[in-house]
């Protein structure tokens, strides 16, 4: 039973490393050559055109706080910008705020609909809501550190290899 076991756990522990060697040949590189004098502004999609995501002036401030809450804090956007002395504090409304977040979060997560919704409290617009020094343009720099879900798979590959190891161990 206990060279089952150790086979076992062998076998897991090689795929694992196995899965993790794929995922890494095929993650995309993002190169970004910086003499390039065009750089896109907001989403470019096939379909629509260039798009960004600001927040819906129906919505209440109480859910667009809610909302910028997230974004800044589970959703990873810089919230930097939008701080006192940020390109983007100024208009000190939450309605600001909260699209500059909203975009940010848009441009950097799919950029897709599903990447603008925020509870429903956001929209798309096809016009560009940069004003002055605050540019909503996200750079691709920020779009390529975006994290991979596929660098999670391993780290629970190897977290339930070690629990099994101790949960059969402790019976035994």
């Amino acid at each position: 039973m206990r060279n089952q076991f150790w086979i076992f756990l062998f076998s897991l522990l090689i795929l694992s490393f196995i899965s993790q060697l794929r995922c890494e040949a095929t993650r995309p590189v993002t190169m970004i050559r910086p003499e390039s004098p065009i750089r896109p502004e907001g989403n470019t999609t096939f379909l629509d055109g260039t798009t960004w995501c600001v927040a819906r002036p129906s919505a209440s401030q109480a859910e667009l706080q809610r909302a910028l809450d997230w974004a800044c804090g589970i959703g990873r956007v810089d919230c930097s910008i939008i701080e006192k002395h940020g390109d983007c504090y100024e208009p000190d409304t939450i309605w600001s705020h909260a699209s500059f977040a909203f975009n940010a979060y848009y441009q950097t997560n799919g950029n897709n609909r599903i990447a603008c919704y925020f509870g429903g409290t956001a929209t798309l617009t096809k016009i560009n809501p940069s004003y002055g020094t605050c540019s909503y343009d996200v750079s691709k720099s920020e779009v390529s550190s975006a994290r991979s879900l596929a660098e999670y798979k391993p780290r629970w590959m190897w977290l339930m290899c070690i629990g099994l190891f101790l949960f059969l161990y402790r019976r035994s």
